[in-house]
């Protein structure tokens, strides 16, 4: 790599290390540690909505399905705008006014105010889990680019690398740390997609003639897709709206729930079709180049065996000019980065307010809850980091980090909120089973029906598991009241 590009990445990662110094020294309690102190607009929760969701992984992920079958990989994000939409509609007003009421700091403080102690507990070990595993698949997809681009570099060296810059910003600087490098992060990679990545790539592997010629026509349809798919991504996506504690955790930092609703309108259409459709295009140019032997030269001749997902990294760093790949690989490196900020600040949200505050009834002062937090927050990322080395592939590590979320929390907050009589002991249950079973279909290999998703079938069993419970526990209830 050129040494301007190292001249322009370092300069990056020393911007986004600033963010999180300046707002240490502005921090003073938990409340601006965690929520940022409920006064974010609907532009800075947006943008940092989409670039925690459309982070490193989904951008890595994306280029990987335009690799392997084309733009029909751009409905995976479909399914991300309608969650968005859904939720704006029927989610946020109900949480907002819970929030303005009982000030809530974590998603799990909703399960405590519906159910009781035990439940809210359970969700934030299970929340907990989820984000920690979806932290380390963000310092996975950084370690892929970076060990892609840095030949010399191998991955746990890339890894260790990501893993101590994501985590000192993160954990000394809080959300609001997160939320403003999440802006200028996806700023950066718009700019970088629209004005360098994509016509780069296209010039380079010799424009509109030699793309149709060298791919078949199922990469340029839409319909390049088994429903078991496209349902897989459904289930598992779409539901995350509902579940996750880095949504949560804006729809507290808003203003007002009028903010928290256009944010999450703003967050949608950047989803799909822009982010998605620029992902998977430039996964298909690099399918182009791989097909017309330009990775031949690194050891990737046409025929070879070769990651779908290291395809885009590869072709960027083939083609792009001295500073410029420096400027295309930090705004790779801000999705990942603005992705990995948002899980780790949900994990040690949820490790220190649902798991050690209930578990030790902590009493401190303002300023010692802020030194934990930090410490806690540091903690899991080294743990994430640790996490991230056993890993291979980014897009399943993160569907499954997803899916064992939403087997065990979706039945029991749909529930609580649109529910007559949330049962504690059946949410219990349920979060504990439906969770388990998924991931114990995932880790056995079970072959499922119709090749579905393991998260279908936890989803289902969650919720006869909640139904048999809530009616074999009512009488004794009753009996108790």
């Amino acid at each position: 790599m050129n040494f301007i590009d190292i001249i322009v990445f370092i300069a990056y990662f020393a911007a986004m290390l600033g963010v999180g110094i300046y707002f240490f020294k502005k921090n003073e309690s938990v409340d601006d540690y965690y929520i940022g102190g409920r006064s974010m607009g609907s532009w800075h929760i947006g943008l940092s909505v989409v670039a925690t969701d459309v982070g490193g992984g989904f951008s890595i992920g994306l280029g990987g399905l335009g690799f392997s079958i084309g733009l029909a990989g751009s409905w995976m994000l479909f399914t991300g705008l309608f969650g968005a939409w859904l939720s704006a509609v029927v989610l946020i007003p109900v949480i907002s006014k819970l929030s303005d009421k009982h000030k809530f700091f974590t998603f799990p403080q909703v399960f405590e105010h519906f159910y009781n102690n035990k439940v809210a507990l359970v969700a934030g070990i299970i929340s907990a889990i989820g984000y920690i595993g979806f932290t380390s698949s963000q310092l996975l997809a950084g370690a892929k680019l970076a060990s892609a681009t840095f030949p010399e570099v191998d991955l746990n060296t890339a890894l260790i690398i990501m893993g101590v810059i994501a985590v000192v910003y993160t954990g000394i600087g809080g959300l609001k740390a997160v939320i403003y490098t999440d802006t200028i992060q996806w700023i950066i990679l718009m700019s970088g997609l629209i004005f360098l990545g994509i016509p780069f790539a296209y010039e380079a592997v010799g424009g509109y003639e030699v793309i149709r010629e060298t791919l078949g026509d199922e990469f340029f349809t839409l319909s390049n897709i088994t429903w078991q798919q496209l349902a897989n991504w459904a289930i598992t996506i779409m539901p995350i709206w509902f579940i996750a504690m880095t949504l949560y955790q804006r729809i507290y930092a808003s203003k007002s729930e009028q903010h928290a609703k256009k944010a999450w309108f703003i967050a949608g259409l950047f989803e799909w079709p822009i982010m998605a459709f620029m992902g998977v295009i430039l996964g298909l140019f690099s399918r182009v180049a791989y097909e017309n032997g330009m990775f031949a030269e690194i050891g990737y001749a046409v025929g070879s065996s070769i990651d779908a997902e290291m395809g885009l990294p590869i072709l960027l760093n083939s083609i792009l000019p001295a500073g410029l790949m420096g400027l295309m690989l930090s705004a790779y490196f801000s999705a990942i980065l603005s992705t990995a900020d948002s899980c780790l600040m949900a994990a040690s949200g949820n490790v220190q307010t649902d798991i050690l505050d209930k578990l030790f009834n902590l009493k401190q002062d303002t300023k010692s809850q802020l030194k934990v937090s930090q410490l806690v927050t540091i903690v899991i990322g080294v743990v994430a980091l640790l996490l991230a080395t056993t890993m291979t592939n980014v897009l399943e590590m993160m569907l499954y980090s997803y899916a064992f979320m939403v087997s065990g929390l979706l039945v029991p907050i749909l529930v609580a909120l649109y529910g007559k009589s949330p049962n504690s002991q059946a949410a219990l249950f349920t979060m504990i089973l439906g969770g388990t079973i998924t991931v114990v279909l995932i880790v056995a290999e079970i072959p499922l029906p119709f090749d579905l998703d393991a998260n279908i079938f936890g989803i289902s069993a969650s919720a006869i598991i909640y139904f048999i419970v809530d009616k074999v526990s009512q009488p004794a209830e009753l009996v108790t009241k």
